[in-house]
């Protein structure tokens, strides 16, 4: 289970066919609470998204641009995130001795890979590097949409499409036939607040985790973003009717 989503996303996302237009894609769309200029992101669903992440795809995957400090923007506890640090080591080093050496993580450190190298990565899925998912929901146009759509369009092939063996049907990539298995099945976690663990729920749930990983200042920057629309809607407006008072004469 742990590396199925991981292979899921590798293939479905960086291989070079997804990448082209193709008129065969259907994806799938929902009303993403951080959509459009007053978009902000749900904190109870980005938790659920990382801890979908934490079960399902964390034994691959690394998030090597996320500091467990930045879960705070989760709404977690500076204990928690100490707690949740903890659970980790990392790299540490040279002691005295000159030597590297493993250490708990602290909430200051970025998530550890859970390979020690690219190598070992590649050894342990059958030569395949899977990426790195900070900024995977920026990886491509309309990336929250097409990340959603991939995780949950698995499926049967309709009658006449033949399924070579070692590939799987899903509507949202390109071609529709997909070289990795389907990642999630419903009830792949339990949720304390009761949430609904259908497919769509957990693949909803985790492209909103990951959409905060790849931009999490989104919120600022959109706070920024109408506070100066707003200031130039109100410079404009002075600034004409000051040009109305100067040349008031004229016209």
């Amino acid at each position: 289970m742990l590396s199925r989503i991981g292979a899921v996303l590798l293939f479905g996302v960086l291989s070079s066919p997804a990448w082209g237009a193709s008129s065969d894609v259907a994806l799938k769309t929902r009303d993403w609470s951080f959509s459009g200029p007053f978009g902000t992101f749900d904190k109870a669903a980005m938790q659920r998204g990382f801890q979908v992440y934490n079960e399902v795809c964390a034994g691959c995957h690394s998030m090597k641009l996320i500091a467990f400090r930045n879960f705070a923007d989760l709404g977690y506890s500076a204990a928690e995130i100490k707690a949740l640090a903890a659970q980790y080591e990392v790299q540490d080093g040279p002691n005295d001795d000159g030597e590297m050496f493993m250490r708990p993580a602290i909430p200051a450190d970025r998530m550890p890979s859970p390979y020690a190298n690219d190598n070992a990565a590649r050894a342990g899925n059958n030569g395949a590097l899977p990426p790195d998912l900070s900024l995977i929901a920026k990886a491509r146009p309309n990336g929250p949409n097409y990340l959603y759509s991939l995780l949950s369009s698995y499926g049967d092939a309709p009658n006449g499409k033949e399924v070579p063996d070692g590939m799987y049907y899903n509507t949202a990539y390109p071609g529709h036939l997909i070289a990795m298995p389907q990642p999630l099945y419903g009830d792949d976690v339990e949720f304390s607040d009761g949430a609904p663990t259908s497919i769509e729920a957990l693949s909803a749930d985790l492209t909103q985790f990951l959409m905060w990983a790849a931009e999490p200042k989104m919120e600022v920057r959109k706070r920024i973003g109408v506070a100066a629309v707003f200031f130039l809607s109100i410079f404009v407006i002075f600034s004409y009717l000051a040009k109305r008072r100067i040349w008031a004469d004229v016209h």
